[in-house]
């Protein structure tokens, strides 16, 4: 959120992770990042960025706002009580996409249920779905001011409107325009293969391919 520094959880340091870390980091927030292997493989990146390498357990102490960032099938590996000490109030972020491929066939989003609803259930704690749709590489480089003609637009969608409140925030410091994708169980709309994935649409845009998506999943994108 602009004019603020929060203090930020960040759950995995791939390509989405590195960049997130990256420019949250470089925007003033106090950025505390974690992987699967241990905080002493992320001595480059906290050295680069100046946030604290942590184990996944420590992300989300005392975080405003957590973002969990790691293949959909490792999402059901991370810690049961992963959120259990943490406030409420804390907005955590799904960035994931389900790729059955990489992630193993997963029966309930194969039946319809929105990618993102499933992690919700798996992490026992309401997500915002955010910066799924984008690649790294311009997450991290394709930013530009407010304004800015062809600034290209990212949906966010959750139940919560504090916490999507949050999220659009930090979108447009990022360099993009915040477009609201409704409530998570609308998140489909931007899950891989649908008219807004990958496609770099400025707002309008966005709104129209959001409008244009199709809930079957296809062939490419199942199990």
């Amino acid at each position: 959120m602009r004019g603020r520094s929060m203090k930020i959880g960040i759950i995995g340091a791939g390509n989405i992770g590195g960049t997130l870390t990256r420019r949250l980091a470089e925007l003033g927030h106090q950025v505390a990042v974690a992987n699967s292997r241990g905080p002493q493989t992320l001595a480059g990146l906290a050295a680069e960025t100046g946030a604290t390498p942590v184990t996944v357990e420590e992300a989300p102490q005392g975080a405003d706002l957590v973002v969990v960032t790691i293949p959909q099938g490792k999402v059901p590996q991370l810690p049961d009580d992963l959120f259990g000490d943490v406030t409420e109030g804390v907005t955590v972020v799904d960035t994931g996409n389900y790729y059955p491929q990489r992630d193993g066939r997963i029966d309930e989003i194969e039946a319809g249920m929105p990618e993102s609803r499933w992690v919700e259930q798996q992490l026992g704690h309401p997500v915002v779905k955010a910066f799924n749709n984008i690649y790294a590489d311009h997450l991290g480089n394709a930013g530009r001011p407010s304004g800015a003609p062809g600034r290209i637009a990212l949906p966010v969608a959750a139940d919560d409107e504090r916490g999507k409140k949050i999220v659009m925030g930090l979108v447009d410091a990022l360099g993009f325009d915040p477009v609201d994708a409704g409530g998570l169980d609308e998140s489909w709309r931007q899950q891989p293969g649908s008219p807004v994935y990958t496609t770099d649409k400025d707002a309008e845009g966005v709104r129209e391919a959001l409008g244009q998506a199709r809930q079957e999943r296809t062939s490419e994108w199942r199990a």
